[in-house]
């Protein structure tokens, strides 16, 4: 397990700037992604399907990172898991619910955070290691304009603020590296 203190994108998407945004990516998104994920000498690859239908209002943003701030771990889960489902992420073997969602510019590119009120899987060198509190999804992709993707996924997370931003706890190692294409309209 590691835990990061979030100059990742993910903090600041998640805490900061909850204001209108001018949109890059086209909405329904669907992008099939490699993910690889390598710890040690181990490396593992899949793919992951992510579906947007579209992005969350602004309001409910700001309540569900107000929330966080306010109200710590808990209070973000409990304000994320009844809003509407946005989207999904797939893996081969699961698929969880996107409800929440933040697209920033970024000169020429778009971020795009997505988070799920589940683990869409857990992965790490224990076994025995209790998965209690990784209840979350955290994908962040980065279109760059020309149709290409890249990102990271944490396929099981928990996320508390802190004075720098937003700290994400993955269950794993390290971070799941994500590369695709959107395909083309």
């Amino acid at each position: 397990m590691r835990a990061w203190i979030l100059a990742l994108p993910v903090a600041s998407l998640l805490v900061m700037g909850t204001g209108a945004t001018e949109a890059n990516v086209k909405y329904p998104l669907t992008v099939a992604l490699d993910a690889t994920l390598t710890s040690g000498v181990t490396t593992i690859t899949s793919k992951v399907k992510i579906q947007v239908t579209r992005q969350m209002s602004d309001p409910t943003r700001t309540r569900v990172t107000d929330a966080l701030k306010y109200s710590g771990f808990p209070g973000f889960v409990n304000a994320l898991r009844p809003l509407v489902v946005v989207g999904s992420i797939e893996t081969p073997s699961n698929s969880v619910p996107i409800r929440y969602t933040r697209e920033e510019q970024d000169g020429a590119a778009s971020r795009l955070v997505l988070i799920a009120d589940r683990p869409v899987f857990f992965l790490g060198p224990d076994p025995a290691k209790p998965r209690a509190g990784f209840e979350l999804s955290v994908v962040e992709l980065r279109f760059d304009g020309q149709g290409g993707v890249t990102g990271q996924m944490a396929g099981a997370a928990k996320v508390k603020p802190s004075s720098d931003g937003v700290v994400l706890e993955d269950y794993a190692e390290a971070l799941v590296v994500l590369k695709g294409r959107v395909p083309p309209s």
